[in-house]
């Protein structure tokens, strides 16, 4: 059975609902911690990622956030902040940020269902599978920044690089 088969649209279906059905599909991890807001546990090669995903009513956004840990040394935040800005550049959907009090690394999407729309099953889960991908594709140049110690220039090359065959 397909994703779109699990969830049956209509205008009374939450955007929520149909992230849970997603998740049920995929068999992540997830708590529904308010009617609005689900959080989710998503394995990747390098990390298992926290997303939450939650409904606002008021600008009609469906919001994702995906987040690690990241404990940069000490005197690393400078090359970090130099990645981030680097990543950001070459990030076309959604934007990184480092939330250096939490010291989690966060993947920040918003999308926009003005005038009624629906995202789809299908649509979901290419938005939580897109934050996965660009959380594992940018992951090895954050570690060679702050643990490395390589340059932010460096550090973007394996990012950026483009990977032929499988290991």
């Amino acid at each position: 059975m397909s994703l779109s088969e699990q969830v049956y649209l209509s205008e009374d279906v939450h955007p929520i609902d149909i992230v849970e059905n997603v998740a049920e599909f995929r068999q992540w991890d997830f708590d529904r911690v308010a009617d609005d807001q689900i959080a989710m546990a998503v394995e990747g090669q390098w990390r298992t990622y926290s997303i939450t995903l939650a409904w606002s009513e008021q600008d009609e956004t469906l919001r994702l956030i995906c987040t690690f840990e990241m404990d940069p040394p000490e005197g690393t935040l400078n090359v970090l902040y130099d990645v981030l800005n680097r990543t950001n550049d070459v990030c076309w959907s959604g934007a990184f940020t480092y939330w250096e009090a939490q010291r989690l690394m966060v993947y920040r999407y918003g999308l926009i269902l003005t005038g009624g729309q629906v995202a789809g099953a299908e649509q979901v889960d290419v938005l939580i599978n897109a934050a996965v991908r660009s959380c594992e594709r940018f992951y090895p140049a954050f570690q060679m920044a702050t643990w490395g110690g390589h340059t932010a220039e460096a550090s973007m090359q394996v990012a950026i690089a483009e990977a032929y065959g499988r290991a």
